[in-house]
């Protein structure tokens, strides 16, 4: 059963492969040439150029606010590591004083 599936996700994949062959993707160019003609083509590709660019600024973006994030996350982590430790210097210069009066 498994080996069967696996033949025809194979065999598929080859026919997905086939498609992008040289002479169909010429025949895909000539296609969109008649389709768009010279004129446009030059549009088409600035802006597929514009999208490609406001992807890539988007993406960056997102990177950079998940990584503005992590650090704030970090500087929350060791100010509360800071508050314990400054806690508990409190705590034992408390008891300092107490340990020092005469009994």
């Amino acid at each position: 059963m498994f080996f069967k599936l696996f033949i025809m996700i194979l065999e598929n994949k080859a026919v997905l492969l086939s498609i992008f062959q040289p002479e169909h993707m010429l025949f895909i160019l000539v296609a969109i040439i008649f389709l768009f003609g010279g004129k446009k083509i030059p549009e088409l590709m600035r802006g597929i150029g514009k999208g490609v660019r406001e992807f890539k600024d988007a993406k960056d973006n997102v990177k950079s606010e998940f990584e503005e994030g992590m650090k704030e996350k970090d500087k929350d982590e060791e100010i509360r590591l800071l508050r314990q430790q400054l806690q508990q210097q409190q705590l034992v210069q408390q008891q300092k004083p107490m340990e020092e009066l005469p009994k």
